[in-house]
């Protein structure tokens, strides 16, 4: 019991000091909860165990937190398998259109999540220069211009021509990102490319397919290690309700 109300303490501790980092990073969500809960959680039950109040509660309640932990447990195995296919997909050359997903910007610039994908962007129009590249994105609340315009100035600052970006700035989400660039290219024949974070990259191509665009492939942006976590499990449960309210 020692032991495994030890290993349920240090666990604890762990999420709510990783907790802390995610919130640090000053994202604009509320995901940094997610960690919180789950660290009071393993201190909860460490606590039970530790005094010996878990075998006196009702066995419907701990077989019920059991299978819990095991549902969990396989939601985000699926979930893992899932973002896993396209976690590394490198895309196909002479695209026709890039759609790069919109994420949060500053007044001093994106954010360093954006910052990968549009550094993967300005690399894939380097070497393809006939592909045209849509930039998403509208105005968050706690943002001072919409995402696809400071896209567009970075593209711009790092040598893309204007006449090759075009700029959807009402979106409020990945769907919305992907259904207001269809404006821009024909669904059924053109051959596009979406540009996201690896970890996004398997919800990205789904939500694609899923608003009719037949010819579609990924192109994989880096992530910060430190974070990917936090960002697997948001996926996990991203996925989960893109599936459930059938956007995929």
């Amino acid at each position: 019991m020692k032991v495994r109300s030890l290993i349920l303490g240090i666990l604890g501790c762990l999420c709510l000091l990783y907790s802390v980092m995610v919130r640090a990073t000053g994202s604009g969500t509320g995901f940094f909860l997610v960690w919180v809960l789950l660290g009071l959680g393993f201190i909860g039950l460490a606590v039970l165990v530790r005094t010996g109040l878990w075998v006196k509660l009702p066995a419907l309640i701990r077989y019920g937190v059991y299978g819990l932990t095991i549902l969990g447990i396989l939601v985000i195995a699926f979930g893992l398998s899932c973002i896993g296919k396209n976690f590394r997909d490198r895309g196909e050359v002479d695209l026709d259109y890039l759609i790069v997903l919109g994420a949060q910007v500053y007044e001093s610039g994106p954010s360093v999540v954006l910052r990968y994908r549009l550094d993967e962007a300005v690399r894939y129009l380097n070497e393809n220069p006939d592909t045209v590249c849509i930039v998403t994105g509208g105005q968050g609340y706690n943002e001072p211009f919409p995402e696809a315009e400071g896209m567009k100035r970075y593209l711009v600052q790092n040598g893309i021509a204007e006449e090759r970006i075009r700029m959807e700035t009402e979106s409020v989400n990945t769907v919305s990102n992907i259904k207001n660039s269809l404006v821009f290219l024909d669904p059924e024949n053109d051959r596009v490319g979406i540009i996201t974070n690896n970890f996004h990259l398997f919800r990205g191509i789904g939500l694609a397919k899923k608003q009719g665009i037949r010819n579609v492939c990924g192109i994989a942006a880096r992530s910060n290690p430190v974070y990917l976590p936090n960002n697997l499990l948001r996926e996990v449960l991203g996925i989960l309700k893109d599936q459930l309210v059938g956007n995929m």
